[in-house]
C-alpha cells in the first residue's frame, strides 16, 4: 500500500492529465450529435468483432457436441429406412397381409484409432457392449462399407477394416445384381478393392456402382464402390474387376455398428443344417 501511495504521489500529474482528458472527451462527445455518433459507431464494430471471434470460439468448443449430435441423428434416420426392415407376409385362402418389421438398427460410434498403411488395419470405435455392440456386426459409415467387429469390450470396440488383407464381404453389382464378394486390392492401395467372383455372364460397366448383397452383414444396397477396372479371371469361369473404394478410410471420424436382429436366428439354424450333413 505503501508503494502504490508513492507511485501515486510521483505521478500525479500524470494521473490528473488522464482524468480531465477522459472528462473532456465525455462531455465533448455527450454533447456533440456527430461526434456521439461517430463514437457509437465505431464502438459498435469493436464490440461486434469482439462478439464474432467470441462466437467463433463458441462455436468450435462445441464442434464435439455438434458432431455427436449429426451421428446419432444418422443413426436415427438409418433406422428408419425401408432397407433396415423386411416384409412379414403371410397368404391365406387369397388374402395378402405385409406387415413390415424392422431387421436392423444402428448405433452410432466415433473413431478413436484407424489405420490404412499396413496390411492389416484396424478401427477402434467409442462403443462397446454396454451399448449394444458384439462381435461379428457389420459397420458402416455415411460413404459406405466400412468393416466389421472382431473384439468387443464393455466401452470399446475394434473393427477389422475392408483395409485388411483377411476381410471379405458378399457384394454385388447394382444394376444387374449378380454377386462376388469384395476383398482388399492386392497392391494394398486404400483406395482399391476387387470384386471377385462375378458369373460371367454378367456384363458390368465401367462406373458401375457395386453395392453389399442380401447375404452380407449389412442391409442390402450399402454403397462399396463404382468399377474402375475390368478384366477376367484365367479361365473364364468368372469375373474380377476392380472397384474404387467409396469410403476414404483416412478421413473416417463416425461410423454406424449395423445389428441385425434376425443374425442369431440364421446363425443358429445354418449350425443346425451343417449338424444335420
Amino acid at each position: 500500500m505503501r508503494n502504490l501511495l508513492i507511485f501515486i504521489t510521483k505521478y500525479n500529474a500524470f494521473f490528473l492529465f488522464l482524468v480531465f482528458e477522459i472528462a473532456a472527451l465525455t462531455v465533448y462527445v455527450k454533447y456533440n450529435s456527430f461526434q456521439k455518433a461517430t463514437f457509437i459507431s465505431s464502438t459498435s464494430k469493436v464490440t461486434g468483432a469482439l462478439y464474432t471471434q467470441v462466437n467463433g470460439l463458441k462455436d468450435y468448443l462445441r464442434l464435439k457436441e455438434v458432431n455427436d449430435s449429426i451421428a446419432k441423428e444418422n443413426a436415427r434416420l438409418r433406422n428408419q429406412l425401408k432397407s433396415s426392415f423386411y416384409t412379414d407376409t403371410a397368404v391365406k385362402h387369397d388374402v395378402t397381409d405385409s406387415v413390415y418389421k424392422q431387421q436392423y438398427t444402428f448405433i452410432s460410434a466415433k473413431v478413436i484409432n484407424n489405420s490404412v498403411n499396413r496390411a492389416t488395419n484396424y478401427i477402434t470405435i467409442n462403443r462397446g457392449s454396454k451399448q449394444g455392440v458384439a462381435k461379428g456386426m457389420g459397420v458402416i459409415c455415411s460413404s459406405g462399407l466400412v468393416g466389421k467387429v472382431i473384439f468387443v469390450g464393455e466401452h470399446l470396440s475394434v473393427v477389422q477394416s475392408l483395409l485388411h488383407k483377411d476381410s471379405r464381404f458378399s457384394a454385388m453389382l447394382a444394376n444387374g445384381k449378380e454377386i462376388g464378394y469384395i476383398e482388399w486390392s492386392d497392391d494394398l492401395d486404400p483406395h482399391k478393392g476387387i470384386l471377385k467372383d462375378v458369373s460371367n455372364n454378367a456384363q458390368p460397366k465401367l462406373g458401375e456402382q457395386v453395392v453389399t448383397s442380401q447375404y452380407s452383414l449389412f442391409p442390402a444396397g450399402i454403397p462399396v464402390g463404382k468399377v474402375s477396372n475390368l478384366h477376367t479371371r484365367q479361365g473364364g469361369y468368372t469375373l474380377n474387376m476392380e472397384v474404387a473404394l467409396a469410403v476414404d478410410f483416412s478421413k473416417l471420424l463416425y461410423v454406424d455398428v449395423v445389428v441385425n436382429k434376425l443374425a442369431q436366428e440364421q446363425t443358429g439354424l445354418e449350425a443346425q443344417e451343417k449338424k444335420d450333413e
